[in-house]
């Protein structure tokens, strides 16, 4: 069974602003539609930029850029500094922005957000054209599928992957997949329980099936 990708969860319907978005639009913009983070695109649809609640923050942090730059704070704490006075969306966006596709695995762009400290990422095209966004939240929508859509995965992709999937039982609680049964190799044993944790919605497995023969301490693996 494939990976989840970004496609599948991503917010197809973007609220987005534009370069010369007045600070009070971006803040009021925010408040209506309940998000913290808004691309900034240019006039084809590509996204130049974001801007984030926290950026709208650094006017109230600094005092709309009137105190003083603290001595100790650090090329993050400059650039929050600058943006407190801005007026406009093309003084307090972060560019270029961070991009990923609708292809792209679920587990690649959450580490891509994790890695550069984002709760949400510009989804784009090929072409660069955006087309989404993905926010943290958007991915917790897999793990609230039904134990009973995550057994039927489960069990399709075993039938993929051993010769004898009947000789496998799967139970799913709460997301958490129990592998009981036998088969013959041990390399197919783990396989199994790999592609497991691969299915949308797994919290985890307990793969309890036996084997008959250790292919995995004949070669060494």
């Amino acid at each position: 069974m494939r990976e989840p990708t970004v496609h599948d969860v991503m917010t197809r319907h973007v609220i987005t602003a534009v370069s010369d978005t007045t600070f009070k639009e971006l803040a009021g913009t925010m408040l209506a539609h309940g998000i913290d983070t808004l691309p900034v695109i240019d006039i084809s649809g590509r996204p130049v930029g974001v801007v984030t609640e926290a950026d709208i923050l650094t006017k109230l942090e600094f005092h709309g850029g009137t105190d003083p730059l603290p001595l100790l704070a650090g090329s993050h704490g400059r650039a929050r500094w600058h943006k407190s006075s801005a007026l406009h969306a093309a003084d307090l966006m972060t560019t270029p922005p961070i991009t990923t596709t609708p292809r792209t695995s679920i587990s690649t762009a959450i580490h891509q957000m994790a890695q550069h400290r984002i709760r949400q990422i510009c989804v784009v095209t090929c072409s660069g054209h955006l087309v989404g966004m993905l926010a943290r939240r958007d991915a917790l929508h897999l793990f609230v599928r039904s134990d009973s859509a995550i057994e039927t995965d489960v069990e399709a992709d075993l039938a993929t992957r051993t010769s004898h999937p009947n000789q496998v039982t799967v139970c799913v609680t709460d997301g958490i997949v129990t592998l009981d049964g036998t088969l013959t190799l041990h390399s197919t044993v783990q396989r199994a329980g790999h592609a497991a944790h691969h299915v949308p919605g797994v919290v985890a497995v307990h793969n309890n099936i036996r084997y008959d023969v250790d292919d995995l301490m004949i070669t060494g693996l």
